[in-house]
């Protein structure tokens, strides 16, 4: 809601992260449930699944009842939960960023922690939301990629420095992802889908902050931009 109005919003750090950073056009998707799948897979040639204030309502996963103040978005869960699977069967290019990262998981049957600063073992993954946005988007930790994985070819290293904005993180991996980055705490930070025909990788992280300045960032959203173009040019021919 803003005000007393609903809208359908995005923030313009990922309209920009794909503009700039996949050197695409960007087409916002209003979440209408999964009566439109169809023509969405038929008007573009890739999906960003973005970050949001609001969390994947968790009868969706058989987690326990969320606190009263969490923000929920059930109109998205119901577009995108059951878009990732067709979206990946199609071979159409998927990239996946916080909230979209725990869809992903939710959508291949896994589980999430609520509240990952509560679980024993694990380290705070929230930003102080009282600090400039320059700091709460700053890089906090490290995260170890996967030897041979698409995050670590992408990055060219086995270590990249990210910033951390969640509580929720992932409990139980869904079937069929493997894993592409940890953090420190052994939390995964990055996974893909294993047989998928084409790009379709999800990370914890906020990649889209000012993408353009960050060389893995900007890596990452190339890789996006340049599979989407594949996939258009293989659907032409």
């Amino acid at each position: 809601m803003l005000g007393p109005h609903p809208f359908h919003c995005v923030g313009e750090k990922y309209i920009a992260a794909v503009a700039e950073g996949a050197d695409a056009v960007p087409v916002l998707v209003p979440s209408l449930g999964d009566a439109n799948l169809d023509e969405v897979l038929a008007s573009v040639d890739g999906i960003l699944l973005t970050g949001s204030p609001s969390n994947v309502e968790p009868h969706r996963y058989a987690g326990p009842p969320s606190d009263p103040e969490t923000w929920h978005d059930p109109h998205r869960d119901a577009t995108t939960l059951p878009l990732i699977p067709r979206v990946v069967a199609a071979g159409m290019p998927l990239f996946a960023i916080c909230r979209g990262f725990q869809e992903m998981n939710v959508a291949y049957g896994g589980t999430l922690w609520q509240k990952v600063q509560e679980v024993p073992g694990f380290a705070d993954h929230r930003e102080n939301k009282e600090d400039p946005l320059e700091v709460q988007y700053a890089p906090v930790h490290e995260v170890e990629l996967v030897p041979g994985g698409e995050l670590h070819r992408i990055a060219g290293k086995g270590r990249v420095e990210v910033n951390s904005l969640h509580s929720q993180g992932v409990q139980r991996l869904g079937d069929g992802l493997e894993i592409e980055a940890r953090a420190p705490d052994g939390l995964v930070e990055g996974f893909r889908v294993r047989e998928a025909p084409g790009f379709a990788l999800a990370v914890q992280w906020h990649p889209e902050w000012q993408v353009m300045k960050n060389p893995f960032s900007r890596a990452l959203f190339a890789a996006f931009g340049a599979a989407a173009r594949a996939h258009a040019k293989g659907r032409c021919t």
